[in-house]
């Protein structure tokens, strides 16, 4: 089935039930199914009459959450063109190589950033025509930029309307197919320059069979819109499966909102990445701690009636949280079925739109795995060492067909009909997942053994002091054999502040650089020597990141110098 077919299907049998509700100057809005299907013909006569677009033509999406996002999607999908949304938070060089890579005749855009991105546009050489759209109503001039018209979102909606209501009407014109790729999704780039993942229209509808045989989707369900829809996870928990299973979805207005936004919505099923649900989980241990009534309660043993106020904080109606997008504390998920809501790990991959995993919700929660394959995927571990650890490769229909213009990069990832993840992990004998690592992060130090650094991160992560770490191997002058363990630390204001409130005064910045240091090693301490970082160096900053939070490890390095 194609996602338009899905959407066609949902609106036949729930024409005028409510797909979406955000909110526009301060009060909710709802769209319901026909509204969101008209939205979405009126889109894809304008992509056909100003914008030229017919099947197989890449269509560039750049711009946050927001109903028209999702309209505009739907309409490139349906006209069987191929959508290629951008991370808005992306770096001008970054988005040149997207629109250029992925040869993006027409860019679709939030107008909010215009300015940026018409400097840019004259480096695509495939790029002819700007469609602006959101609040803000900048001047349109097509003298601008040299071969690119311009053009105002609401005025070319307003120029078609009547056309995408007749019966010759764009959208009915054209037809996908199952196997026709919907969307170029580029890669997080934690390891290097994104590649443009081919997902076709059965990847994605796919995966939504997938995770319905996964977790039960009850027809009132409302999904919470939180993560940025240009990524996978976002892109088919939130938009696709609602849209499939006929629920509805609400967005947050922005991260500061999100408790307010939740308890005004009252959502049910509520997908995050772990850093997010750790603030939460943080959130609602302080405000136990903050009410006294509360805290003696938990202390008695007495918590369900804190927990049903924690309940009807969050509007009242979760019974599911899944995390994804990086790898969740344990001790944090348990900890929120603890206070009584629902909290479960699952694991995807873009290139396989995107799930694989996903912990069970009538099962415990076992530290350290991501959960079972769901329904319909497969999964392996390639040349396992002595431990069982090695590449874990996935099988499935929502596997990509692989990496635009790039056949080199495919073959790499593809193995007898594996999909190899780049990801390093082991099976247990329940069919639970482990993740240890990532392979091209790796370190192999001098006597062949292996250290996964993400392993190595979460220990030091653990101190109150430090708010993030990035482990890396390294080699001293004049060694050409193997590794040594390197870690570069940033330093958590809150643990500093604390504790130059218990010394009474402030610390010199070679005084909390010896802290940050005796911290690591008090950490480290706690895992096999070999494993221990030999150079701990400070860092200012916090490290650049992809939209789902995970560091772009490419960008660091240990420096040459000791620093200890």
């Amino acid at each position: 089935m194609t996602l338009k077919e899905t959407l066609e299907r949902s609106v036949q049998k729930h024409g005028d039930k409510v797909l979406m509700k955000f909110k526009r100057d301060g009060a909710w809005q709802t769209r319901t199914y026909r509204e969101f299907l008209d939205q979405v013909r009126n889109v894809a006569e304008a992509l056909v009459r100003f914008g030229h677009v017919r099947p197989g033509d890449r269509v560039a999406l750049l711009g946050a959450n927001s109903p028209e996002w999702c309209a505009i999607h739907y309409a490139i999908t349906g006209l069987a063109a191929v959508a290629v949304p951008i991370d808005v938070k992306l770096q001008g060089q970054e988005i040149t190589h997207v629109l250029s890579d992925s040869g993006a005749a027409v860019l679709l855009m939030d107008s909010a950033g215009e300015a940026n991105v018409v400097d840019l546009a004259g480096r695509c050489p495939a790029l002819r025509h700007m469609v602006l759209y959101g609040a803000q109503k900048p001047e349109l001039d097509n003298g601008k930029l040299r071969g690119i018209q311009l053009h105002d979102f609401d005025a070319v909606l307003a120029a078609t309307q009547a056309q995408a209501d007749g019966h010759d009407a764009a959208y009915d014109r054209f037809h996908p197919k199952d196997d026709d790729v919907a969307s170029f999704i580029y890669t997080s780039g934690t390891t290097g320059r994104q590649k443009g993942a081919m997902l076709t229209h059965g990847n994605f509808t796919a995966n939504f069979r997938q995770l319905d045989g996964a977790i039960d989707i009850f027809p009132d369900d409302n999904f919470m819109v939180i993560l940025p829809l240009h990524h996978s996870f976002a892109f088919t928990v939130c938009l696709v499966t609602p849209i499939a299973s006929g629920t509805q979805m609400s967005f947050v207005e922005s991260l500061r909102t999100i408790g307010e936004n939740i308890r005004e919505t009252s959502p049910t099923i509520v997908p995050a990445v772990p850093l997010l649900l750790e603030k939460v989980y943080n959130k609602l241990l302080a405000g136990i701690q903050a009410k006294p009534a509360a805290r003696v309660l938990w202390a008695l043993g007495v918590r369900n009636p804190v927990r049903k106020g924690i309940l009807e904080k969050l509007g009242g109606r979760i019974r599911l949280m899944i995390s994804g997008g990086a790898p969740a504390d344990p001790i944090m998920l348990k900890g929120l079925e603890d206070l009584g809501l629902k909290a479960r790990e699952g694991y995807g991959i873009t290139e396989c739109a995107p799930v694989l995993t996903l912990t069970p919700f009538d099962a415990p929660i076992r530290p350290g795995s991501c959960g079972k394959p769901i329904p319909g995927v497969e999964m392996r571990v390639v040349a396992p060492n002595a431990e069982g650890v090695g590449e874990l490769a996935a099988k499935g229909d929502n596997v990509m067909k692989g990496y635009y213009n790039n056949p080199a990069a495919t073959e790499e990832v593809f193995q007898d009909g594996w999909f190899l993840t780049g990801d390093l992990g082991y099976i247990d004998a329940d069919g639970y997942v482990f993740i240890t690592g990532r392979r091209k992060a790796l370190i192999v130090n001098r006597e062949g053994k292996n250290i996964y650094p993400e392993e190595v991160e979460q220990q030091i992560n653990r101190s109150p002091c430090i708010l993030e770490s990035i482990v890396l191997g390294y080699r001293p002058p004049g060694e050409t054999v193997g590794e040594q363990v390197g870690v570069i630390v940033v330093p958590r204001e809150e643990g500093i502040a604390a504790l130059e409130a218990a010394a009474k005064r402030k610390f010199t910045e070679q005084e909390i650089e010896e802290r940050l240091r005796a911290e690591v090693k008090k950490q480290v301490a706690a895992i096999a020597e070999y494993k221990r970082p030999r150079r701990i160096q400070i860092r200012w900053e916090e490290f650049s990141k992809t939209s789902t939070g995970k560091i772009k490890r490419y960008l660091y390095a240990m420096s040459e110098a000791p620093v200890e």
